[in-house]
């Protein structure tokens, strides 16, 4: 790459920033976010601190070439954030997450180039990376700035992470006990679970789905926000550790117990039911007017519609606010709502947002997030 082209990516840079409203230039100060960038590539590595830079809280204190170099400058730099390619020589990405989580948990985003790459992405999530940014080849420069707001808002997000919660979760020893029935109780029958997730969500996951047995006694929808291309391979790899069926969702999908449909990247999963009176899964891209696609107010919405106050809604972590709307669809029909509690969260947002509107029954821990679902059943 010419230096003509790296004056024209610095450009491209500031006319994101001001078109953002914000300064051309970062100074750092005593409250700004230390990150260190690594990539193989030297046009990505100036193009994504030249994207950092130009947000007031983000200072990129070095850069390396390689997951080698990275690990010796993590030790000597002590940055806040990590953001790292997953294909390098030497060491790649999702061998340095394993290494540098084994040695000091430290916050990691990994910047993947397309979903071929979803396998090492996933894997590196599961190692205790926080999230991940597809970006696009190196060559694709307004591209590749266009991930600039994404990325901030990650970093940001990332460096709020408790690192006591990254990569730390227990795994379970051993399958789910089976449930016995127990009938009589007086109360409403949950006929569904709906799970919202976000940022830290495959860790959720992972460890949420394989302590509930293979005979729970109702369907569970999830709304798992991730990039188009990787949420197939997503359930594949929580199936092959759970007691439940797990699949990405299919138009027309009947939902059964024991089973858990994960939504498909990029569309909306909606619960409906179908002429047989069966409840089922329909997908759409619309709404439009929704920040991500999937939605957990869409699902959980659809779910409070079709079964009113037959629904248990769960919210774990996650940025932003997607799942309060939803929450307040489910407490309107008399359904109940669990959140995440800010203490095994890695990222306290989306339980947050639902917690302070007054929506959740109840703050519960991941680790005992399984026992409370079965519970309320």
């Amino acid at each position: 790459m010419n230096d003509t082209s790296l004056t024209s990516a610095s450009e491209f840079a500031a006319a994101a920033a001001a078109a953002a409203g914000l300064p051309a230039t970062a100074g750092t100060s005593a409250q700004s976010i230390r990150v260190l960038v690594v990539d193989d590539s030297a046009f990505v590595r100036k193009v994504v601190r030249e994207m950092l830079t130009r947000s007031a809280l983000i200072d990129v204190v070095g850069v390396a070439r390689d997951g080698e170099e990275a690990l010796k400058l993590v030790e000597d730099l002590r940055p806040d954030v990590v953001t790292c390619d997953l294909l390098m020589p030497q060491l790649d990405g999702v061998n340095f997450v394993r290494r540098q989580m084994a040695r000091r948990a430290v916050p990691i985003l990994i910047l993947t180039a397309t979903p071929q790459d979803a396998s090492l992405a996933i894997e590196a999530l599961e190692a205790g990376a926080v999230d991940f940014v597809q970006k696009p080849t190196a060559l694709a420069t307004e591209e590749l700035l266009g991930i600039r707001q994404e990325l901030v808002e990650k970093v940001r997000a990332a460096a709020r992470a408790p690192i006591a919660n990254l990569g730390r979760l227990p795994r379970p020893v051993q399958p789910a006990a089976p449930l016995e029935r127990v009938t009589g109780t007086g109360q409403a029958r949950i006929e569904v679970v709906v799970i919202g997730v976000s940022t830290g969500g495959p860790q959720a996951l992972r460890h949420l789905l394989p302590l509930l047995p293979a005979n729970f006694p109702v369907p569970i929808a999830i709304v798992l926000h991730m990039p188009v291309g990787y949420t197939l391979l997503m359930a594949e790899k929580l199936n092959e550790i759970s007691a439940l069926t797990v699949t990405e969702a299919k138009d027309g999908d009947v939902l059964r117990p024991g089973m858990a449909l994960l939504a498909a990247a990029g569309r909306h999963l909606f619960l409906r039911r179908n002429r047989h009176g069966e409840l089922c899964a329909a997908l759409a891209v619309q709404p439009l007017d929704h920040l991500h696609r999937p939605s957990v107010d869409v699902l959980f919405q659809s779910a409070a519609e079709v079964l009113h106050d037959r629904v248990l809604g769960v919210v774990l972590t996650g940025m932003g606010e997607d799942g309060k709307a939803g929450a307040a669809w489910i407490k309107a029909q008399g359904g109940t709502v669990l959140t995440e509690a800010e203490s095994s969260c890695i990222i306290y947002g989306m339980p947050r947002a639902v917690e302070e509107a007054g929506l959740s029954d109840a703050a519960v821990p991941l680790p005992d997030l399984a026992r409370a679902i079965i519970e309320r059943l």
